[in-house]
């Protein structure tokens, strides 16, 4: 087989984690190979500028922390960096059958139909709720304990659909909200915890201006640019290279290195090898090589989302779309888990006088509606937020994106899998995993969490 050369380091996969982990070793001077499968980088990160309009077919924002602060610094992208319309702090949450506000100043709170009675009193008693069982609880469990059945039904589930395209009753809430269960661990509430922690960050000092904390950005090209950008830098190194349209079908270990085999027969090997891909490919090309290892990555669920992009004129939509978007509760027993406000955010996604919708169907309840054609989910879409919106004419643009496997569920169970998943690491010095399956799903975690592995791996 013609070898297609020795590298220090391979990483598979160009999605945020792998082109980040491929970045990191390339500034330090490693010689390092990025393996793409797809004929573009950026995995889930792909905008798509149709005529004058402009869609993601995957996350529509990044927030800013100090992580992402340097390395938008780094890559010179500081100056083309959008922060989004000030009114995405408002979002609405459907309401029997009408769009509500949440509350953006906690003096607000109890007056907030969302919030009501029933949920205030939760809110009050919180304080005075004890810890848990030791056992995992699931999402829904710990929030109906400690804060009561209303905020998780209005509050809660829709977040949790919005985030996660996934269901509170599976999500193991130590896993999908790791801080949520720390701030009950060491101070005992919720509350107590959160402002433990905002009096803590007003003291400490911040490597990012005051201007960019917390901000949504993203790009006037999209946040593909952010992706393409890492590429373009990630080629100017002299050690480094990275391959597209270069599907890997094989990992074997032979003596001290890694070799990856890709569809046209050539070879990579490296003495360290990062797969920063999904978790069912991981376990496809892992398990010949140790089922141990493979196993607990296929457990791992990925529920069909479908994002369904819809133009309309703006006389034709009532709503004044003020506001970040729009999530809707399971109990409002509708099929569309939330919309977002893409023309209201940033400029020059959708024409003069024109409003931009992404809508998402699917996710780990309704997995089923995916499955039906163009027609029927433009058809679903425009169904369940005419009323919401007040929708009053028909589309004059519209686009189906379809990810038969979206975003990853961190069910009950999921910290198990991941020390199983460690623990059998072990057995193979070399070879490290990443990717949105563990460590967080944001845009800005996988860009994190993808530095460090490069880090880490680097320094061996």
């Amino acid at each position: 087989m013609p070898e297609a050369g020795e590298r220090d380091a391979l990483v598979v996969g160009a999605g945020a984690t792998g082109l980040a982990a491929a970045w990191s070793l390339a500034k330090a001077g490693r010689r390092v190979a990025l393996l793409e499968a797809s004929t573009r980088v950026g995995g889930n990160l792909r905008s798509e500028r149709a005529d004058e309009w402009q869609i993601e077919h995957g996350p529509n924002t990044v927030i800013m922390k100090p992580p992402l602060y340097e390395l938008i610094e780094e890559l010179s992208l500081l100056g083309e960096a959008q922060s989004a319309n000030p009114n995405s702090r408002k979002r609405f949450i459907a309401l029997h059958g009408r769009p509500a506000a949440l509350p953006t100043r906690i003096w607000n709170v109890p007056g907030n139909p969302l919030i009501g009675w029933g949920g205030l009193g939760g809110l009050l008693r919180e304080p005075f709720v004890g810890r848990g069982p030791s056992d995992e609880e699931s999402l829904a469990a710990f929030v109906t304990r400690r804060l009561g059945p209303r905020v998780l039904e209005r509050l809660v589930d829709p977040f949790v659909s919005g985030v996660y395209a996934g269901d509170p009753q599976r999500l193991s809430a130590a896993a999908a909200m790791p801080r949520l269960v720390e701030l009950e661990r060491v101070h005992g509430s919720l509350i107590r915890g959160g402002l433990a922690r905002l009096f803590t960050s007003r003291r400490g000092r911040s490597t990012m201006p005051r201007e960019w904390r917390g901000k949504l950005l993203s790009f006037p090209q999209g946040l593909q640019r952010l992706a393409d950008r890492l590429a373009e830098v990630i080629a100017t190194r002299p050690d480094a290279t990275l391959t597209c349209n270069c599907r890997v079908q094989r990992i074997a270990r032979e003596g001290e290195y890694w070799v990856a085999e890709v569809d046209d027969g050539r070879r990579w090997q490296a003495r360290q090898l990062v797969l920063a891909v999904p978790a069912p490919v991981a376990a496809r090309l892992l398990a010949p090589l140790d089922p141990a290892l493979a196993e607990p990555l296929a457990e791992i669920v990925y529920p069909p989302v479908n994002v369904v992009s819809l133009g309309f004129r703006r006389a034709d939509i009532a709503h004044p779309l003020d506001g970040f978007g729009l999530l809707i509760p399971h109990v409002e027993q509708r099929q569309t888990l939330g919309v977002l406000f893409p023309s209201s955010l940033f400029p020059n996604r959708a024409p003069a006088g024109h409003h931009l919708l992404n809508v998402f169907l699917g996710g780990r309840r309704s997995p089923q509606i995916t499955e039906e054609d163009d027609a029927t989910q433009i058809g679903q879409a425009i169904a369940d937020l005419s009323d919401l919106l007040g929708i009053g004419g028909a589309p004059v643009w519209q686009r189906v994106v379809r990810w038969p496997q979206a975003i990853p569920q961190y069910e009950i169970g999921h910290l198990d899998r991941l020390a199983a998943i460690d623990a059998a690491l072990a057995r193979h010095p070399g070879l490290s995993l990443a990717g949105n399956w563990r460590d967080g799903i944001a845009v800005g975690d996988c860009l994190d969490n993808g530095r460090r592995i490069g880090e880490r791996v680097a320094g061996r």
